[in-house]
């Protein structure tokens, strides 16, 4: 087992991304409307928690997410910037679960919980590497 002993609840990290056009519901397909699109937003949060455990994780393993569960509560339009902060809430061997929040630096746009699984990256590899073996 890996020694996770640097993580420990409270732990932050946090990411930011402009709201470009590039970045609109328009563009990613999620919806008709100019604005910041929700798996952006998705994104950014995903960001925040992988910033969370840059440099306390084994230098051989790695973070997955599997779990996300999200609230896009206010739209953002293009030429702001939305900032998420991901605050570690519990650590169950591997698994870990964030607290996430982000702003569009005029007000709280969404929030949610998201759960990441530490894996050793070698084997994780190896295993993507089996899966993309020709079948017969």
């Amino acid at each position: 087992m890996a020694d996770l002993s640097r993580l420990s609840v409270g732990l932050t990290g946090s990411a930011s991304m402009l709201v470009t056009e590039e970045r609109l519901a328009t563009r990613v397909g999620s919806g008709n409307v100019p604005v910041f699109a929700s798996p952006m937003l998705v994104a950014v949060m995903e960001a925040a928690s992988v910033d969370c455990l840059d440099g306390v994780l084994p230098e051989d393993h790695q973070s997955l997410g599997v779990h996300l569960d999200v609230t896009h509560a206010a739209p953002t339009p293009i030429g702001l910037t939305v900032t998420a902060t991901a605050t570690l809430k519990s650590i169950d061997g591997r698994k870990v679960i964030f607290d996430l929040s982000a702003t569009d630096g005029v007000e709280r746009i969404g929030s949610g919980v998201h759960t990441r699984i530490i894996v050793d990256t070698a084997r994780f590899m190896a295993r993507i590497a089996a899966k993309s073996l020709p079948r017969p």
